[in-house]
């Protein structure tokens, strides 16, 4: 079953403006040439992850970031839409509830429960991992409405599976994102959605077992995060993740090419220790890198009377080391779901291809006589600023018009609907 959400969900972006102070060794024995070539293919394997690491570091670590959510472990309930005021992600869906979760795996696996949710009412809670792999979901469409326990492991983790759980997922990192969204139908709706949120369950192994807790993991030192530091500090940010995340078998030809430049598990990064040609080389690779994923978003994508669809998002095999399809996803919008689950049509531009722009124009949107999107949950049309991508401000507080809304919406004379 496909579920088409007409929008963009959780996402964000870095904007790099390319210093030439992105550290490497001296001795790292490579030419200039060979730098260059490995920092573009490094920055484009890397913007997911440190991407990841910023907003984790946003929502589970500092809590003084004006975006925290919860310690690991820990689920936080947002019982309300997102709003212009929440910055962190870029085209925000407000179609529901959200409950984040961010996962600490290293001590021991947890265990996460999920009430009877109405047939009717859509919900899904997506586990993607330090890496931006989607590796698996619970919910209306892909587990069902039923209530159920289901045990997120680590990589690496060996041990039996205990009874009741209903399946196990496997993170390829120790660092993982749970994201939940509950449908929302109407204002009214509210506590209704605030009952079932307050029914996801989140427990570690050995409280949902009634044993004694193993030893804690080790303590970390979590390297402060802001989004002007990470312009020249993008493989130090992408060292430090890579510790917690296993290569994969298409991952290893990549990390040997950034361990050349001393960037890996187990290496050492100096700010200083490049020479003015090779850190002339490093900003020269990541900048075309950045190039490359921003042609690869222009030309990847399905066009259709000014709307782009595109599918990024995915699993390990959905992207088989294809590092640039994952960037792009990232960069559009990290966390989108996969197609299987949601659709996101995106128009910037009229059919003929001028920009949408607010302060020349206005613009209506309709739908002919029974022909919405043919959906099996709910579409929303949804606004952003065409910059920022961030919801817009307006003195309604109306963000998006959906599905839901449409026996209180009043119809042309046709049957068509036009926004």
């Amino acid at each position: 079953m496909k579920t088409m959400l007409m929008k963009t969900l959780v996402g964000t972006m870095l904007a790099f403006a390319f210093l030439p102070l992105v550290s490497a060794r001296a001795d790292i024995g490579v030419t200039s040439a060979e730098i260059e070539a490995i920092a573009e293919e490094g920055f484009i394997y890397g913007l997911p992850i440190v991407i990841n690491y910023g907003v984790m570091n946003e929502y589970a670590i500092n809590r003084d970031s004006g975006q925290f959510k919860a310690p690991f472990n820990h689920i936080k309930n947002e019982a309300r839409v997102f709003t212009y005021k929440d910055t962190a992600i870029i085209t925000p869906n407000s179609d529901t509830f959200y409950s984040l979760l961010w996962l600490d795996l290293r001590a021991e696996p947890i265990v996460l429960s999920v009430p009877a949710v109405d047939k009717n009412r859509y919900y899904s809670v997506m586990l993607e991992d330090g890496s931006t792999f989607i590796y698996g979901y619970i919910g209306s469409r892909a587990t069902g409405s039923e209530a159920g326990d289901y045990m997120v492991v680590g990589p690496g983790w060996k041990g039996e599976i205990p009874d009741g759980i209903k399946k196990v997922f496997r993170s390829s990192t120790q660092f993982s994102l749970v994201a939940y969204r509950t449908q929302l139908f109407n204002p009214e709706d509210m506590p209704n959605v605030v009952k079932i949120q307050s029914a996801y369950g989140v427990k570690p192994l050995s409280e949902f077992l009634g044993q004694p807790a193993p030893s804690p993991a080790p303590k970390i030192d979590f390297p402060k995060f802001d989004k002007e530091m990470v312009k020249t500090k993008f493989f130090d940010y992408l060292e430090f993740s890579l510790q917690f995340a296993p290569a994969g078998p298409e991952e290893k030809e990549i990390r040997a090419k950034l361990a050349k430049i001393a960037v890996g598990p187990g290496k050492t990064f100096d700010l200083d220790d490049l020479s003015a040609e090779q850190k002339k080389a490093v900003a020269a690779g990541m900048k075309a890198g950045e190039a490359k994923i921003a042609e690869y978003l222009k030309t990847q994508l399905i066009e259709l009377n000014g709307w782009s669809i595109s599918s990024y998002f995915g699993d390990r095999a959905f992207y088989n080391g294809d590092w640039l399809k994952r960037a792009a996803g990232a960069q559009a919008g990290i966390y989108g779901n996969e197609s299987i689950e949601a659709a996101y049509p995106i128009a910037k531009t009229l059919s003929e291809g001028s920009p949408l722009d607010g302060s020349k124009s206005n613009y209506t949107i309709t739908f002919p006589a029974d022909e919405f999107p043919p959906v099996n949950s709910f579409w929303s049309v949804t606004m952003c600023d065409g910059k920022t991508q961030l919801l817009i401000k307006n003195p309604i507080n109306r963000y998006l018009i959906n599905s839901p809304m449409l026996p209180d919406l009043k119809k042309n004379a046709d049957g068509s609907l036009t926004l």
